[in-house]
């Protein structure tokens, strides 16, 4: 597809509101090369990757955007992480037999969603909300009303071949009337599934709102990227200490780390802990000095 893993931004003109659009191919693809999740568990989970694509998006920052859902039912967690570079990754888990498909409740039993943002050089920020309504769209708009004040609407939808999703953000401070909101809300809420995942951008801007004056921005390319790197896996074996990195090396032979999110494996065997914990033994005190 021509329009595949784009974000397009477009602004209402004179009307104060803004809105973003998603699509994710390989991107998502990617993702779901990394697990075999059942469709009760892949949708959501895509659904996540769209909504936190389209949410970074609206932050100026440079960092990452999480969005976690947890609960106590079928879905235990599901993780989705976009960065300001628009690089994606995400994973989801999930107890006993295929979770049933319906609501948040259905899927997650009792839980919460949170959103994270994550700046360099400074203290993480989140916010959080029960985990409740029909589908993760109607969750989020909740934590925008309760957290942000800030009025937001999300149309997300996945499947075998593209997640996607549309976001409408009132801006504050723009002249925009309960009038317009309302009217470009109801517009929008005639989007099928069927179109937000098979038309273009400008086909499907174009069938909604073809009375609306908009401007559409140049698309801008996602891309899943993991970020997990053997450097960061030696930094969380050395946390570990080299008491417990033996201990494993005497019972397996090696250490192996898998990154959940890509499923990559990092070996580490007896010469590489050694190497590891190199540093810490010649700064260590000998016996014999006081």
């Amino acid at each position: 597809m021509s329009d595949s893993d784009r974000l397009y931004r477009f602004t209402f003109e004179n009307i104060g509101i803004r809105g973003n659009l998603v699509h994710l191919d390989a991107t998502w693809r990617a993702v779901m090369g990394a697990h075999p999740y059942p469709e009760a568990v892949r949708d959501p989970l895509g659904e996540s990757l769209a909504a936190v694509t389209l949410l970074a998006s609206t932050i100026k920052f440079e960092g990452s955007l999480i969005l976690q859902a947890q609960g106590k039912g079928p879905i235990r967690t599901l993780v989705a992480q976009a960065t300001h570079e628009h690089k994606v990754r995400g994973l989801a888990r999930w107890e006993g037999e295929v979770p049933p498909e319906g609501t948040l409740a259905a899927r997650f039993g009792q839980g919460h969603l949170a959103l994270t943002i994550e700046r360099r050089g400074a203290e993480p920020y989140q916010g959080i909300v029960p985990l409740e309504g029909a589908d993760l769209s109607a969750a989020i708009e909740r934590y925008f009303v309760d957290s942000e004040q800030l009025p937001t609407r999300l149309w997300l939808t996945a499947g075998e071949h593209r997640a996607a999703g549309l976001l409408l953000q009132r801006l504050p401070g723009e002249g925009l009337s309960d009038e317009d909101w309302a009217r470009i809300g109801i517009l929008a809420g005639t989007l099928t599934r069927e179109e937000l995942t098979g038309q273009s951008a400008g086909d499907l801007l174009y069938r909604l709102f073809n009375e609306e004056s908009i401007r559409l921005f140049e698309p801008e390319p996602i891309a899943f990227r993991c970020g997990c790197s053997r450097t960061r896996i030696e930094e969380t074996l050395k946390l570990l200490g080299p008491a417990e990195v033996d201990g494993i090396l005497a019972e397996e032979g090696a250490v192996n780390v898998t990154c959940e999110f890509c499923n990559r494996n990092y070996t580490f065997d007896a010469v590489d802990a050694k190497q590891l914990f190199a540093e810490l033994t010649r700064h260590e005190p000998s016996p014999s000095q006081h």
